[in-house]
């Protein structure tokens, strides 16, 4: 799990709807804008139309969080962002893949 500071929090949320760009990949979108800040903050949602289990929807979220610390230090300096999980995705290598793939594209 990401520590408290890489997190977004729910103001950030609101934010990076209203005012962000998105990339697109088979298994999530990843929606962001980049801050004058020195921080790095990325988020995973999933929603109940993905998972209608919360402990499902959980273990999503934190197999995310655990490709995502890998590459966390890859990210370009001051973004904030959210990756919205578009389907179920039980394999920890698909989604390593996909965030590979999101991350190559911002750089």
């Amino acid at each position: 799990m990401l520590s408290k500071k890489n997190r977004v929090n729910t103001k950030e949320v609101k934010k990076i709807f209203t005012k962000s760009s998105f990339l697109n990949s088979p298994s999530f979108t990843f929606r962001y804008f980049k801050n004058n800040n020195k921080e790095i903050k990325i988020s995973f949602i999933a929603s109940k139309n993905i998972a209608k289990l919360a402990v499902k929807r959980n273990l999503l979220r934190r197999r995310g969080y655990s490709v995502l610390k890998k590459y966390i230090h890859e990210f370009p300096l001051g973004i904030i962002g959210v990756f919205i999980f578009k389907k179920y995705q039980d394999d920890i290598l698909t989604i390593e893949n996909e965030i590979k793939n999101i991350l190559n594209k911002i750089n």
